[in-house]
């Protein structure tokens, strides 16, 4: 077992004094020497803890408005000396240092102040300087320094300090909690900075900055989730970003990798409908989707889409969901049940069966770039916010889609782009019958979608197919005409858009084309 490090003096600067009281007491009881900073001096004083002022050791007033406290080399040289030095140990002798072998300081709230919506300069003067200087260098100096950086470690310490002190192992576990903080801190302060440098660039693109937004990655985050596991029971799994800002877990078991991963396909999918809407989602691809008047409408027709796939899927719906839909949805095996909000009496009889997850969606998705790990780097790109609407619908052929057929156009069009490519999907009446995802070809998407139609029973005729990309070639469109499907939207863009239009136009079919594509990969 490790040999345990005693303290003897202790450094103390917080900006919030929660939870401080019974290890400053402890400290206190344990006979270590404190030196402490304004207001945390003062709080401590009121607790009996006869603090030192740190002013009394630099011979320096905390100046500039607060910005300079503890930038001093009688703090610093305290708290980066090596005891095994005898050269370290004979100069703090010279200059009167006192030896520091813990700090205990939190950072300015620069992340709560961003979101409270602040000014520029009350966030500047949020970014601590002396604060990430202490933790640092007592980090850097763990061998011999215990650092803490946040009020979840006060009862740790305490309990340690009762024990006699800590061990080498406990100091390296603070040490590297402690830079996670910092990095954290700095990559929240670099992503509001560069975003004010990228605004100021669009605000006024013919004066550009002296320098430019910095094109870098950083990643903060430390909000982890441990999951059931990872894609694949052998593998583990974290998902780290503000999952209990965003959902409430009413009822079930933890959520795994694979689960997040359909939550987050369904709900984005969702965000695209106002009229009441039933999503059944299965390895990131709507299996079954439809908007009707009534909830219990959408489910039974989303259902219907394909209810054999549907077995062990995700299901969302973007409105309030009720016992009677719940008595419902309860006739199959399912993994997760996600709505904005559950009646009290869906909530009892769902969670009857502990296992299946209940999710209750509390507020919209933050929009953020989009990061995926490939090559031992990261792709990085800006979310697919496009949706086209049928005013931005060009017609190129000679005969024009009717009523029906635009709105089921507008439908499909939302659908397929939340769809693996190639993608082709099939709708009718506001309801998902068919769908080809992922297939290495066009035609082949087109033939997956018409098989899945028929094998659950539907008539394609009046049916929109719609794709997430051009045809290269009028094969797909054929395809289309011998299953009965005479109403076609597409992105269009291929050199050989003619070909498609014209084969349309011989066999009395409608095209529509948005201009924008959807690839998903």
């Amino acid at each position: 077992m490790s040999a345990l490090t005693p303290v003897r003096t202790a450094l103390i600067s917080v900006y919030s004094k929660d939870g401080l009281e019974p290890l400053a007491k402890t400290l206190l009881e344990s006979g270590v020497e404190i030196w402490s900073t304004g207001g945390t001096w003062d709080y401590l004083q009121s607790l009996g803890c006869q603090p030192r002022k740190v002013e009394d050791l630099t011979g320096y007033p905390s100046i500039l408005g607060g910005r300079v406290k503890t930038l001093h080399p009688k703090v610093f040289g305290g708290i980066l000396h090596r005891n095994h030095q005898i050269e370290d140990l004979n100069e703090l002798a010279g200059y009167e240092i006192p030896p520091i072998d813990l700090v205990i300081v939190d950072l300015y709230p620069f992340e709560k102040t961003l979101r409270t919506g602040a000014s520029h300069q009350a966030l500047i003067e949020k970014i601590d300087i002396g604060g990430v200087s202490l933790v640092r260098a007592a980090a850097k100096n763990h061998i011999q320094c215990t650092i803490l950086s946040s009020a979840h470690q006060y009862e740790r310490l305490r309990q340690q300090i009762q024990a006699g002190g800590t061990t080498l192992n406990e100091r390296s576990q603070y040490a590297a909690e402690a830079f996670a903080m910092t990095s954290r801190y700095d990559s929240l302060i670099f992503e509001y900075l560069n975003q004010q440098a990228a605004n100021q660039t669009q605000e006024q693109p013919s004066t550009p900055l002296a320098t430019p937004p910095v094109n870098a990655l950083r990643i903060a985050s430390d909000q982890a989730h441990i999951l059931r596991y990872g894609e694949n029971p052998h593998q583990q799994g974290q998902f780290f970003g503000p999952l209990q800002e965003q959902f409430r877990i009413l009822s079930g078991k933890a959520l795994s990798y694979n689960n997040l991963l359909d939550v987050d396909s369904a709900v984005s999918l969702l965000a695209e409908f106002d009229d009441p809407t039933f999503v059944i989602v299965k390895h990131n691809n709507a299996c079954g989707l439809a908007s009707r008047d009534t909830l219990l409408e959408a489910w039974t027709d989303a259902l219907a889409g394909d209810p054999i796939s549907a077995f062990g899927g995700i299901l969302a719906a973007n409105c309030p969901l009720d016992l009677a839909c719940a008595k419902k949805i309860d006739e199959i095996f399912y993994e997760v049940l996600l709505a904005p909000s559950f009646s009290p009496e869906a909530i009892e009889f769902l969670a009857r069966k502990k296992n299946r997850i209940l999710l209750q969606q509390i507020q919209p998705i933050p929009a953020s770039i989009q990061i995926r790990s490939v090559l031992g780097g990261y792709l990085v790109q800006s979310p697919d916010h496009t949706t086209e609407s049928v005013d931005q619908f060009k017609v190129v052929t000679r005969k024009k889609p009717n009523q029906t057929e635009l709105t089921d156009m507008a439908f499909a069009v939302k659908v397929v782009k939340h769809t693996r490519s190639n993608a082709i999907v099939l709708v009718k009446n506001r309801q998902l019958i068919g769908s080809g995802t992922g297939q290495t070809s066009r035609i082949d998407a087109m033939r997956q979608a018409a098989h899945k139609a028929r094998t659950f029973d539907f008539d394609v005729q009046g049916a929109i197919m719609a794709s997430d990309a051009f045809f290269p070639f009028a094969d797909s469109v054929e395809v289309a005409w011998q299953e009965g499907i005479r109403a076609v939207i597409q992105p269009g863009g291929s050199v050989k858009d003619q070909d498609s239009i014209d084969y349309c136009d011989r066999n009395d079919m409608c095209m529509v084309m948005t201009g924008v594509r959807h690839f998903k990969h």
